[in-house]
């Protein structure tokens, strides 16, 4: 798979929501996504494990070793006590089970950019979905309008409903649990992302690219769940109990 206008001058392609098997409900290597996210064109990945930034850690290595034309950033999907929030540009992880704005001071403490992944799905841990009715007034970066794993029902199209009327960017992600997947949707971008700053200046002209997973795809993750808890990697319990 090869992505949608190549590689040009400064356009970047960027998928800012990717799984490697540092999280518990994923398998793939930091290896083989990187290997996959550089063969398949994108300039830029963010790992975003669960509750760690260790499988990112490791994935920039091998970029640097073995794709030089990709950069890894280090990110992490972190569950707040209203739900899942990426930080991105961080140096150690963010604990769970803090509230959804001591996540995001948390992430800011660091110089960290926010995601709002998966706002509105309605069978996952979607802050937007777990906050209707109540306000959102938490400053985030973007809102991820197309997330190739929402296969069910209208939460894409309440997301990019949400950031059009908050005046917040959107972006596209494949939110890959599996090395298929990765860059099956992603953004383009015109300038440099491999920081915050340059991130956040490119992300209002954003071409989002929206791709959808296969429903055979999704049946991995259950799999990959049951795998890993035999290998002793469960999601983290925060210490105030499950959240």
């Amino acid at each position: 798979m090869a992505l949608a206008g190549g590689r040009t001058g400064e356009r970047a392609f960027i998928d800012l929501h990717c799984h490697t098997r540092a999280s518990f409900d994923s398998l793939s290597s930091p290896t083989s996504v990187v290997r996959a996210a550089a063969s398949r064109g994108l300039t830029h990945l963010a790992i975003t494990d669960h509750e760690t930034i260790a499988g990112a850690l490791e994935a920039r290595d091998v970029a640097r070793e073995q794709a030089p034309g990709l950069t890894v950033l280090i990110g992490e999907e972190v569950r707040s006590r209203e739900g899942d929030l990426i930080a991105m540009f961080i140096e150690r992880a963010v604990p769970r089970g803090l509230s959804a704005a001591e996540t995001i001071a948390a992430i800011r403490e660091q110089g960290g950019l926010v995601g709002v992944p998966h706002p509105f799905d309605r069978y996952r841990g979607s802050l937007l979905r777990a906050l209707e009715g109540s306000p959102f007034e938490a400053s985030v970066d973007w809102i991820e309008v197309h997330n190739a794993r929402v296969m069910v029902g209208d939460g894409n199209a309440q997301a990019a409903a949400y950031a059009l009327d908050h005046d917040l960017p959107g972006v596209a992600v494949s939110d890959a649990h599996s090395v298929i997947e990765v860059g099956v949707a992603y953004t383009a971008l015109d300038g440099n992302p491999s920081t915050a700053d340059g991130l956040l200046a490119a992300l209002p002209r954003a071409e989002l690219i929206g791709g959808r997973a296969s429903y055979y795809v999704r049946l991995v993750t259950p799999m990959a769940k049951v795998v890993q808890r035999l290998r002793g990697n469960r999601r983290p319990i925060p210490s105030g109990g499950p959240s």
